[in-house]
């Protein structure tokens, strides 16, 4: 992932490495956070698992086409109520294992900008093919 172009100079540049969370479902089944794991590979000292929330579980968005993705993800993310402040007009980079649509990158995005961040940026470690079902 610091492979790719400019991924070093966003790390370096941002003030929070967030990964995107999972619901407590998902993670009592999966047992861990991919993404979790990557942010913290990625840059310990600004990773942080607790500022950005998954507050519902989803249905499964494989099968789903984008727009339908997107009315899935409503409300599934928000800031941690407590450290919204830490936030206000701070650049943060959003980390995901794998981007099909771009649909919960861009639900937490939307929901890091309604909080006040400056800046949202994104790495994710894979890309599925264009057009593979969204």
């Amino acid at each position: 992932m610091l492979s790719a172009p400019w991924a070093e100079d966003t790390l370096d540049a941002a003030d929070w490495v967030l990964p995107i969370p999972l619901s407590v479902e998902r993670l009592a089944e999966r047992g861990y956070n991919q993404s979790w794991l990557l942010a913290r590979q990625l840059s310990p000292r600004k990773a942080d698992a607790h500022l950005l929330l998954r507050t519902r579980d989803t249905p499964s968005q494989r099968s789903l086409p984008r727009a339908e993705r997107l009315a899935n993800l409503v409300g599934a993310f928000a800031v941690e109520p407590l450290r919204a402040k830490e936030l206000r007009g701070q650049r943060v980079v959003l980390i995901d294992d794998v981007m099909t649509s771009g649909a919960s990158l861009h639900m937490a995005a939307r929901v890091l900008r309604q909080a006040g961040v400056a800046n949202v940026s994104a790495l994710v470690l894979a890309r599925t093919e264009t057009g593979s079902d969204a």
